[in-house]
């Protein structure tokens, strides 16, 4: 396989590759990193299921690309009772497998809302509605062994760990970006213990940072929301990628990278980062999103915040 890195595209990392037979679910299939993850995986004979909020706006975008082939479910990440009801179908239709699922669909940024089950917007999509995605498929997984789980992180990580106590800013004012990066770490740190419990039952879990690119998960960004970030939250200069180089990571991850090489890792330009501490301005991931025992901690309290049990 050729050397990748910052520039790779989908398409060079499953160069040569033949996923005739391979089953995937990815989330947020309708735009951007996901329909171009959908779409390379699709070209190269993977049989891909897309987990949508809106079928049609998901269908056209597929279909403008070639995608055509790639089945659609809905979903709202946003909504413990959606995500159920699409687990609970997925199955009842007989799929009784997944080689690779793809924690993909994320928000950013956004003003201060509540889920439907009054969670903060941002932690209750981007990590809890994963969590109870993954978790339910899990046992799909399991009996596709081997099999891989990948979930969209980010750099973003380094605004904030998480807030085991306040994951709700019940107890302080509400910031945009710390809440983003709460969830972008909550995202890293389930990977982390989703890998501990579940590999040796032959599944492995990393996170993955995509890189800066433009897409629709900026769509809530103002002009102060992007002053504050570059100005108050040591932001640095972003190089900014393709969506085909920015979905190449998560394909990295899923498909091409040693599975003891990517197990319970972070990830960024097809490759494992390093543990960096926080006063460290180099790439990486910071070492509170690498920590097994916030890894454990955050599991329990987002059984309890679901209030459902995951235990294979």
């Amino acid at each position: 396989m050729a050397t990748t890195g910052f520039d790779s595209t989908t398409d060079d990392v499953l160069a040569g590759l033949d996923l005739t037979g391979v089953r995937v679910v990815i989330t947020g299939a309708s735009a951007g990193l996901g329909v171009e993850t959908a779409r390379a995986l699709a070209a190269h004979g993977a049989s891909v299921t897309g987990v949508v909020r809106d079928l049609d706006r998901a269908r056209t975008a597929l279909d403008e690309t070639g995608a055509e082939n790639v089945e659609l479910y809905r979903a709202d990440l946003a909504s413990l009772e959606s995500i159920r009801a699409f687990t609970d179908e997925f199955i009842a239709d007989g799929h009784d497998r997944i080689d690779v699922l793809i924690a993909n669909a994320g928000i950013m940024a956004c003003p201060q809302a509540t889920t439907s089950d009054g969670f903060e917007m941002q932690f209750g999509t981007n990590h809890l509605g994963h969590f109870v995605l993954v978790n339910r498929l899990a046992p799909l997984m399991v009996d596709g062994q081997p099999a891989r789980v990948v979930v969209l992180s980010s750099a973003g990580h380094r605004f904030s760990d998480v807030s085991l106590d306040d994951p709700g800013f019940e107890k302080g004012p509400y910031d945009e970006w710390v809440a983003y990066g709460r969830a972008k770490t909550a995202n890293a740190l389930f990977a982390v213990e989703l890998d501990r419990r579940l590999r040796g039952r032959g599944v492995r879990a990393a996170s993955v940072h995509p890189g800066g690119i433009i897409t629709e998960l900026g769509r809530h960004l103002t002009e102060e929301s992007i002053a504050s970030l570059m100005d108050n939250r040591g932001a640095r200069e972003l190089e900014w990628k393709t969506v085909p180089q920015g979905a190449a990571t998560s394909v990295w991850a899923g498909f091409a990278a040693d599975a003891e090489e990517m197990g319970g890792r972070y990830c960024e330009d097809c490759a494992v980062s390093p543990v960096i501490d926080d006063s460290d301005e180099s790439p990486g991931v910071m070492r509170y999103a690498t920590s097994p025992e916030t890894a454990k901690a955050l599991w329990t309290l987002s059984q309890e915040m679901v209030g459902e049990s995951f235990d294979l």
